[in-house]
């Protein structure tokens, strides 16, 4: 199994930026993988933000944002990172890391392993 933590949510104002990491623990049956954020906006559902593969290659981002948030991952640490710039108002959301073997990158229902969440409040 896989244990997945959010850390770096909190607070900031419109146009600020702030960087989630995502630290994982424990064995995955695969030594490569998929790790993702997703976003829970309420009415809106879960939203696919951006994905990497562990074993390098290309990231994958959502159209909402491409060009102000960006993936990157330190495997030896274990952990994948969400710096977030420009944030709007409409980035509030609670965010999540997920990590799985999957051939949707940005699709949720994919993915095995889930964090519990870091809020983030933009305004």
């Amino acid at each position: 199994d896989v244990q997945l933590v959010e850390s770096g949510g909190g607070s900031v104002q419109a146009g600020g930026s702030l960087r989630l990491t995502c630290a994982a623990s424990g064995v995955y049956t695969k030594i490569d993988f998929y790790m993702a954020w997703f976003r829970d906006v309420p009415g809106k559902g879960r939203e696919g933000l951006a994905a990497m593969y562990t074993g390098g290659g290309s990231s994958y981002y959502a159209d909402s944002v491409k060009d102000r948030f960006t993936i990157s991952r330190d495997n030896a640490a274990k952990t994948v990172h969400l710096q977030m710039d420009s944030l709007k108002p409409e980035d509030t959301a609670t965010y999540y890391c997920a990590a799985g073997d999957v051939v949707y990158p940005l699709d949720q229902r994919e993915y095995n392993y889930w964090g519990q969440g870091t809020q983030v409040t933009v305004s």
